[in-house]
């Protein structure tokens, strides 16, 4: 495995509350573009080792749900093995991404995601800091008068030992500061 990045080349999306969606108050989303160079018969493992070596363990691999969703409990990070996607963060009015194969993209907690198109066999690896679990939040069932609570739920979340990709000193540390 071979991490292929400059730290230069996070991209990062500070997003706003959408709706029933609070996205973080502080830390953006970010993407790695090409963060992994993809080889082998099964290039996911390529993801895990790195996430589990960086105390993010791998969790599952699967897709992205189609439908807008957000954790207020865990901060997530999705590595693309196979296939494109094209996400929402950040609900309707948030930012579209399209992920490619070595693309790893982390989420902190509260921002909402959805599939919006897939190309190709789809395959992402998903996994959440050590200590942390995903609850699974569904926008559009979520009600406004939870959503100061489900706010300071995200701001506790605390912030991850290591960057998923980099480790003790990676990119995510700029970008998220406590």
């Amino acid at each position: 495995m071979r991490v292929a990045l400059d730290a230069h080349e996070v991209i990062a999306h500070l997003l706003r509350p959408s709706g029933a969606i609070p996205n973080h108050p502080k830390w953006p989303l970010l993407v790695y573009p090409g963060a992994v160079e993809i080889s082998g018969p099964d290039p996911a493992v390529a993801f895990e080792r790195l996430f589990d070596a960086n105390r993010w363990p791998a969790a599952w691999r699967n897709g992205v749900y189609p439908y807008h969703h957000f954790h207020t409990t865990a901060h997530e990070a999705l590595g693309v093995y196979s296939g494109e996607v094209t996400v929402q963060f950040g609900g309707e009015d948030g930012v579209s991404v399209t992920a490619r194969p070595g693309d790893v993209i982390v989420l902190p907690a509260g921002v909402g995601h959805k599939k919006i198109a897939s190309r190709g066999s789809l395959g992402i690896v998903g996994a959440y800091p050590a200590g942390q679990h995903a609850d699974m939040n569904v926008a559009k069932l979520a009600r406004a008068a939870q959503s100061a609570e489900t706010a300071d739920a995200v701001a506790r979340v605390p912030m991850p030992e290591r960057d998923p990709v980099f480790g003790e000193k990676g990119p995510l540390f700029a970008h998220w500061r406590a």
